[in-house]
């Protein structure tokens, strides 16, 4: 007695067509295909970024373990971590970096209030909005040297500055403003310039609020500030969040105005200048190498804040 086995499939009859993929199939395989196309375009940009901004970084780490100065170009030698136990103990890493949270942080916290204020302002219509937009975010255009000069010279200058001018009809006499509030000076620089990148932000917020729940809280008799207070408020806390995040990381590496307006002096000296003092200045090439990769590592830091920041954005809205 023998078994029959069954067939695994049938036999399909005379003219009968072979029956296709399931879709899904097809669906993942034209999906990974795609995937590898898109990889092969951004293939060339993914290089060039790599060359520009890693293989720098590599060469300052390795710079930074070098004991080099330029004084004496042939005298180099091995340091170990001599340069970042320097960059730790020489009493100037500190100071530096107290006068970067206090320069940034100043600047970040006026440059969201003017921005949301001004958010709010365009937000409504009114005739000529389109320019008035263009016009607040022409700061943000401004190259940073540029901004420095303006702000050193037309606006803050002791003699003809037009600060100085506008106070005079109040009966207040000049202000030395580069040299008796070099802070200030360039906290308004870095809050003039960024102002309106803050403004963007919010204003995308501002827009993508729902406008039926403005309209539900108006006819529950809300009143303006209350619904401000209580609604759009807590809708632009994320978005608010994300400005702060990334101007920060902007800012932290700001080094025009330092160097164009007060040269370091009366606690101005952030991480940025400090490191070009040592690297063309003092010709501590081994230190100022240090000194970037310290400052790298905490904007990494920063950086990395603000992307997971961003990233939640993007999840909150999606949803």
């Amino acid at each position: 007695m023998t078994a029959t086995t069954q067939p695994r499939t049938a036999e399909l009859a005379p003219g009968q067509a072979k029956p296709k993929k399931p879709l899904k199939v097809q669906l993942k395989g034209q999906e990974l295909a795609e995937r590898k196309f898109a990889r092969k375009l951004i293939t060339p940009a993914l290089v060039v970024a790599i060359l520009i901004t890693q293989v720098p970084f590599v060469v300052t780490i390795y710079y930074s373990f070098q004991n080099w100065n330029l004084a004496r170009p042939q005298d180099r030698s091995f340091a170990g971590f001599d340069n970042y136990v320097a960059v730790i103990t020489n009493g100037a890493f500190l100071p530096s970096l107290w006068a970067t949270i206090r320069i940034v942080g100043g600047s970040v916290i006026l440059s969201l209030v003017l921005g949301l204020i001004l958010a709010v302002l365009l937000d409504r219509k009114f005739r000529g909005q389109a320019l008035a937009r263009t016009l607040l975010i022409t700061p943000f255009l401004v190259m940073p040297a540029a901004a420095a000069l303006i702000w050193k010279f037309s606006l803050l200058d002791f003699n003809t500055g037009m600060v100085n001018y506008g106070l005079s009809f109040f009966g207040i006499p000049p202000v030395a403003w580069n040299t008796d509030h070099p802070g200030l000076t360039i906290v308004f620089t870095l809050t003039w310039q960024y102002t309106p990148f803050m403004m963007l932000i919010l204003l995308a917020g501002l827009q993508s609020q729902a406008g039926e729940v403005l309209e539900a809280a108006d006819v529950d008799g809300a009143s303006a500030l209350q619904t401000f207070r209580y609604m759009t408020l807590p809708h632009l806390r994320t978005y608010a969040e994300l400005a702060t995040l990334l101007g920060t990381v902007m800012m932290i590496q700001v080094f025009d105005p330092v160097n164009i307006m007060t040269k370091g002096a009366g606690d101005t000296k952030t991480l940025p200048y400090l490191l070009y003092e040592r690297a063309f200045i003092g010709q501590q090439i081994g230190e100022a190498a240090a000194y970037g990769v310290v400052t790298v590592i905490i904007t990494i830091v920063i950086a990395t804040a603000a992307l997971r920041t961003l990233f939640k954005v993007f999840t909150e809205e999606a949803r």
